[in-house]
């Protein structure tokens, strides 16, 4: 994919990250005294939190991306340096009494960030499979950059299964995506395509996963055994430069996330690449087999989606206003689709570049917040 804005860990500009810094003096979320949606901070100081699924017993995990490390470095396409540290993390967040605890269940996990340990490559999504969890980690965009990150960074751009129930945690690699891309390339001859891989998104299936490679443009089945197959390909589109000269220029989708719906069907939310262009992004339906469909659109920034349990849809926006706005605001969007497709925004105001949403049994929405931050990361407790 097109170098620098494909890749999610380098999508945000550093006006926009220092904007997020600032504000992580004051809390972004707290108790609501009136009226609804009652937003509650239920864990804190995380590093890049991302994707969060629901547990036995009213168990959260999230995916807690890291902060890098002392190398191996990279360039970092932004500018200075990326490195390597076995910083990312799957952590529990667990109602204790009638105050919240989280502790980290499996540990060591390569994370690649620059020297504030903000935008972290890592542990990107997670999904329920049985007694553990299957995920994604990003990255390290083509086999050459992995090489050079050297042993501590070949869990980089795999899908793996998790297992924090085993003494000290565990985890295990099930399927090379940055392999599979460098063979296969599935959007080879699209405009400013490349050779480019960052797993993100991923929805676990009695038969494996099926994982969204937000580099490579596509959602991919993931067998047990390793083995990996195309599912779709989400093409790039030309939209006009905002930069001179005038004229059109490629923007990609990136997809960075995929659930069921209750129709039984795949859907999947996309990111866009530069230049970001506002109410661009949409929501696909995709049953294997046949051709993507666009569901939903005039959305910004995706980086999650589900449906609760009424089948009303939830799109999940990084950033409300777009990645080049310098604005952190997040926005969580529900789509009732029953009913002429209503949108509501639930606590509004309330998210600051949020990661990831799940839905708790009892219909509680759950979301990571300051999902590009290290140490300031927070999981919010949404009740409607």
């Amino acid at each position: 994919m097109n170098g620098v804005f494909m890749r999610f860990s380098h999508v945000v500009p550093a006006g926009v990250v220092v904007l997020a810094l600032v504000l992580t003096g004051a809390p972004a979320a707290s108790a609501a005294t009136e009226g609804k949606p009652s937003v509650t901070v239920i864990a804190s100081k995380l590093d890049n939190p991302r994707g969060i699924a629901v547990g036995k017993s009213g168990k959260l995990y999230v995916a807690e991306a890291g902060r890098g490390g002392s190398g191996p470095c990279i360039d970092d396409p932004e500018g200075g340096t990326a490195c390597l540290g076995a910083s990312g993390a799957l952590t529990v967040v667990a109602p204790e009494r009638k105050s919240w605890k989280h502790w980290r269940v499996v540990t060591g996990l390569p994370s690649l960030a620059g020297e504030d340990g903000g935008s972290a490559t890592g542990l990107h999504d997670i999904s329920q499979s049985g007694y553990g969890l299957v995920g994604t980690i990003g990255g390290a965009f083509n086999l050459p950059t992995r090489d050079k990150l050297g042993e501590g960074g070949r869990l980089m751009g795999h899908v793996v299964s998790l297992y924090p129930e085993v003494r000290g945690g565990g985890v295990k690699p099930m399927a090379d995506l940055n392999a599979y891309e460098a063979k296969c390339d599935p959007d080879k001859g699209d405009p400013g395509s490349s050779v480019d891989s960052n797993p993100y998104g991923v929805l676990a299936t009695p038969f494996g996963a099926f994982a969204t490679d937000a580099g490579g443009n596509d959602l991919l089945r993931v067998n047990k055994n390793g083995t990996v197959s195309t599912t779709a390909v989400f093409h790039s589109r030309m939209v006009p430069s905002p930069f001179p000269p005038p004229g059109d220029i490629p923007m990609q989708a990136v997809p960075t996330s995929v659930t069921w719906g209750p129709d039984g069907a795949l859907y999947v939310g996309e990111l866009t690449g530069f230049p970001f262009v506002k109410g661009a992004a949409r929501v696909w339906r995709v049953v294997p087999g046949k051709s993507a469909e666009v569901y939903a659109t005039g959305f910004m920034n995706i980086i999650d989606v589900a449906f609760d349990r009424r089948g009303r849809l939830l799109v999940l926006q990084i950033t409300k206003e777009g990645l080049l706005a310098e604005d952190p605001t997040g926005a969580l969007i529900r789509v009732d689709v029953k009913h002429g497709g209503k949108r509501t925004e639930l606590a509004k105001g309330k998210l600051t570049f949020p990661g990831g949403v799940a839905v708790g049994e009892d219909g509680t929405l759950y979301v990571t917040n300051k999902s590009i931050l290290a140490g300031a990361g927070e999981v919010l407790r949404i009740r409607d």
